[in-house]
């Protein structure tokens, strides 16, 4: 275990009690240089929106940050951290902060120290670099990283560049002493079975916070109890919080929809108006994520409502070929027709000004 480094206990016991993690995007100028401005005003508006972590250097923030020629991982990451520690000194609250890993063992590595060095609590590990490794390859891997600063497992969507990781390498996974919570993003339910299957089957269950990625699927994940045979005896697992690309916009009503799934939870029983906000919530993530075509137009999706609500100064991407889809953003448009109390415009206008100052 010494060999582990460990989450402080506030962290692991704010994880388990359940949080919103916008996945943070990254804001850029015209000429694709780091919009520090708003890049600063984003954290600001998570934090004051009511999110308990920020997950950053992951998908939504674009891999290619760590491209040299933008080298832009460590900035990006120093930044957010900053800003989150300044919210936090203001308001008296402490936000989890989370940072992407990638690359191969070498790279997520220097990575995970980067992190650690900057006061990032967790490291949240991507293993899309590795697609052709075996479960006990993934595995060394994982553990390497793990004795640089404690674990957040990510199941990426095939779609978004992952792969299709099996029930035996999250049981193995969660077995390492450090791992702190595990993202289940594979936006398919026989994946997302295999993750809680491998968790359960584990002898870490109770230490591990289980947290939806499946954006398609967010409030039907926060609200069910799922009971899981294993040889020791039923396990129940709650998927405590999100940690989600989908609230990296219309926050505000992303904390309180996570108050209102606990509280039907609490009680253990779901309201049918809940239902109804499941799937007008998939419908919003339908059009934001551009599920149509694949979701090709998922980050410029997010870019677009944050540049409609004045945080972007546009919705531009790292690569110039990432764009919104055609006809994605008239998609944006009707859903913000349909379901308008589920923005949050009115409470980013209010604040606006003095977050971006």
């Amino acid at each position: 275990m010494s060999d582990y480094p460990q989450s402080p206990d506030w962290v692991r016991a704010a994880l388990h009690e359940g949080l919103v993690i916008p996945a943070h995007p990254l804001a850029l100028t015209m000429s694709r240089q780091l919009d520090e401005q708003r890049q600063r005003a984003l954290t600001r508006y998570y934090c004051e929106a009511g999110a308990g972590g920020l997950a950053v250097g992951v998908h939504t923030t674009q891999f290619s940050i760590r491209d040299p020629k933008h080298g832009l991982l460590a900035p990006v990451l120093a930044l957010a951290a900053e800003t989150a520690r300044s919210c936090d000194g203001s308001s008296g609250r402490s936000t989890v902060l989370i940072a992407g890993i990638c690359g191969g063992t070498a790279q997520a590595v220097a990575e995970a120290k980067l992190a650690r060095t900057l006061g990032y609590h967790v490291g949240l590990l991507s293993l899309a670099a590795l697609p052709d490794s075996t479960v006990p390859e993934l595995l060394r891997h994982c553990d390497a990283v793990a004795r640089e600063i404690p674990l957040f497992g990510f199941y990426l969507q095939p779609a978004a560049g992952g792969h299709v990781l099996p029930f035996e390498f999250w049981r193995e996974f969660a077995r390492i002493p450090n791992v702190a919570g595990i993202k289940i993003a594979p936006f398919q339910r026989y994946h997302t079975i295999d993750v809680l299957r491998g968790v359960a089957e584990s002898e870490r269950c109770n230490e591990i916070a289980l947290y939806t990625g499946n954006d398609d699927h967010i409030l039907l994940d926060l609200l069910t109890e799922h009971r899981l045979p294993t040889a020791t005896g039923e396990k129940r697992l709650l998927i405590a919080g999100g940690l989600l690309g989908h609230w990296a916009c219309w926050t505000l009503r992303a904390v309180e929809q996570l108050r209102l799934c606990k509280q039907a939870r609490s009680h253990a029983s779901v309201p049918a108006e809940l239902l109804r906000l499941s799937v007008q919530v998939t419908d919003c993530n339908a059009a934001f994520f551009d599920a149509r075509n694949g979701f090709r137009g998922c980050i410029p999706g997010i870019h677009e409502v944050l540049h409609r609500q004045g945080l972007l100064a546009n919705t531009l991407c790292l690569d110039p070929k990432e764009t919104l889809s055609p006809d994605q953003a008239v998609e944006i448009d009707r859903v913000y027709r349909a379901y308008p109390e589920l923005n949050d415009d009115s409470f980013v206008a209010a604040h606006l000004d003095r977050w971006l100052t």
